[in-house]
């Protein structure tokens, strides 16, 4: 039997909510990809990624919704999905309200966050790297979960912020802190840590910022944001550490 070594999120979503991570484990690429690649377009072998995506597959009530990222702010829904329905769809994010179709996002060091509902009918997921989060993928994500279920407030919302790179680990420059002062849209002040030692360079933290866009959203309820990419290579791959890299993957479904 195959060992996927997959990872529960610690979080209080409803029994129906279904959330995991894959970790490098369980698959049948090779170096520098070894072994649970799902990622298409890094590099490795075409069957390998179809072997193991299906590989994946078999712990999954449905074929995942592989979405062509693009690092913007788009939001795949159910209803822009039967519109393109024959094209591949470009989006960071997506959301349902339909039993068991399963939501997935790939990483290698950008924050894959999870949400549901409390009420466990409504779930999204999100692909935010630093330009997802300047641009507002979170808060686009958070409006469609909200235009699925008009009735829900934000503040009953839950969100869990997945594995991704560090804020000892994230080195940014100026462009980077640039950007998110000229968004103006306020920020912690300690989500940007100078490197005294090299000027204009700073440690940047990708999870209290994604907690920041969430709290002004209206979303208390926020979980994780403790697992780092880079620091754990046994568990997960890393562009920033690896430069090649496979990438694995961030799903949510209810039943």
């Amino acid at each position: 039997m195959i060992d996927l070594k997959l990872i529960r999120p610690d979080w209080p979503a409803p029994l129906q909510v279904n959330s995991l991570v894959t970790t490098r484990h369980g698959g049948v690429s090779e170096s520098p990809y070894a072994s649970l690649n799902l990622g298409e377009h890094v590099g490795d072998l075409t069957q390998a990624v179809e072997a193991n995506r299906s590989i994946l597959r078999a712990s999954l009530p449905s074929d995942p919704l592989w979405l062509k990222q693009v690092h913007g702010t788009n939001v795949s829904t159910p209803d822009n999905r039967t519109i393109l329905s024959t094209q591949g769809i470009e989006a960071d994010a997506a959301v349902t309200n339909i039993p068991n179709e399963v939501l997935v996002i790939l990483t290698a060091d950008c924050l894959p966050v999870f949400f549901s509902n409390q009420a466990g009918d409504v779930v999204g997921i999100a692909h935010a790297g630093w330009r997802g989060l300047c641009a507002g993928i979170l808060e686009n994500t958070v409006g469609e979960l909200l235009h699925l279920c008009p009735n829900l407030a934000p503040n009953q919302l839950l969100a869990w912020l997945g594995p991704a790179i560090g804020p000892e680990s994230f080195e940014v420059g100026e462009d980077v802190y640039g950007a998110f002062t000229d968004a103006g849209i306020a920020f912690p002040h300690n989500a940007f840590i100078p490197i005294s030692d090299r000027p204009g360079k700073y440690h940047a933290n990708l999870y209290l910022l994604a907690k920041s866009r969430l709290e002004s959203l209206g979303v208390e309820r926020i979980s994780g944001g403790n697992l780092c990419t880079v620091k754990d290579q046994n568990r997960f791959f890393s562009h920033r550490r690896d430069a090649i890299s496979g990438r694995f993957a961030s799903l949510i479904w209810f039943t």
